[in-house]
């Protein structure tokens, strides 16, 4: 890394120097002290021009496999090769990191306050910035997530596979889920998406921790989309297993309290009318059986067996269907993006 930490109020990437990688601070809020809080980024300029491409982890301030993935991308980026600009926020939400939190300050779950308002809340506030500040830079964009406490994933993604990029960034990034997903209006890749920003999340695993191989997974996937950005020169790897595709899914609920048992694991299919918890009450009693409503894939699961009602048990994925959705793959003629953010190809 070129320098020391350079503190600014804005990226401006017409002042920084090309052929070089910068560690940066954003200002984007002041705490009760008065004092700044930043929002730490790394930079990679290219010899060369080209796209912007921009990573953002830890939205959510346990979701924390991102971190990594940004650490040694950067560790093993050669700006001398790299065309334009890779841009990744290490930390998105600083003060629940810090805290070990979920939430922003005062509770905010900051993927759904996008995109802000300029004299809102303070989650509300530090949304519009950071969209104002940095995001709207980026040609592209990957989100990296991870599950919430109590539970945990697959790899997978969600992304709106009727947009040809997005479907071909979803791809290349090897998870072992995708889920079509058009952007919601309130979460950062929906903000993007209303910018004209392509963006896809990636689900990285487990909360508060780091898990080496979908880390490592993720960051090949990310050097895949580079390179089909051609701000990478591309490399030969094996994509492994297609991914299963589910054209949506949604969370299953338990309507009592107890203790739960989920048993089926994440990636498993499971059939209508399947057992896929289990519930007992205090003393032992089962009280209630779970069944599958529909054929589907786990996605995620519950892993804390104690549940009030409403308690989540499983994220069901519903398989799409081949034929009719054999347009929304990702084919070897999908597109790429120049260093004005234009789709061609």
């Amino acid at each position: 890394m070129s320098g020391p930490v350079q503190q600014v109020d804005h990226l401006d990437l017409t002042a920084l120097p090309r052929d070089c990688k910068l560690p940066l601070q954003v200002q984007i809020f002041r705490d009760g002290l008065g004092q700044p809080v930043y929002l730490p980024l790394l930079v990679a300029r290219g010899k060369r021009p080209g796209p912007v491409f921009g990573i953002t982890a830890a939205v959510h301030g346990n979701e924390l496999n991102g971190i990594p993935v940004i650490h040694r991308l950067f560790d093993q980026l050669d700006t001398k090769v790299l065309r334009g600009t890779v841009v990744a926020v290490v930390a998105v939400n600083v003060p629940g990191v810090l805290l070990h939190q979920r939430q922003f300050s005062e509770g905010a779950d900051l993927n759904h306050v996008f995109p802000g308002r300029q004299d809102g809340a303070v989650g509300e506030v530090f949304a519009f910035r950071l969209l104002d500040r940095v995001v709207r830079h980026f040609d592209a964009m990957l989100d990296l997530h991870t599950a919430s406490f109590g539970r945990v994933n697959s790899l997978y993604i969600r992304a709106d596979m009727t947009n040809q990029l997005t479907a071909a960034m979803a791809y290349l990034m090897r998870p072992q889920i995708v889920v079509h997903n058009p952007p919601s209006d309130r979460t950062l890749r929906g903000a993007a998406a209303e910018l004209g920003i392509p963006a896809v999340t990636v689900e990285i695993g487990d909360p508060s921790r780091f898990q080496p191989n979908y880390v490592k997974t993720t960051l090949t996937g990310v050097r895949a989309v580079l390179g089909e950005l051609h701000m990478l020169p591309k490399r030969v790897v094996s994509l492994g297993p297609e991914p299963v595709l589910c054209s949506h899914s949604y969370w299953l609920y338990a309507d009592r309290g107890g203790l739960m048992e989920v048993l089926p694991r994440v990636t498993d299919h499971v059939a209508a009318g399947e057992v896929i918890a289990s519930l007992r009450d205090v003393f032992g009693e089962v009280t209630r059986e779970y069944r599958a409503p529909e054929d589907g894939v786990v996605v995620g699961r519950s892993v804390n067996p104690v549940g009030q009602t409403g308690a989540r048990i499983l994220h069901l994925g519903l398989l799409a269907d081949r034929q009719r959705m054999s347009e929304l793959h990702w084919r070897a003629s999908s597109p790429s993006v120049d260093h004005h953010g234009e789709v061609s190809g």
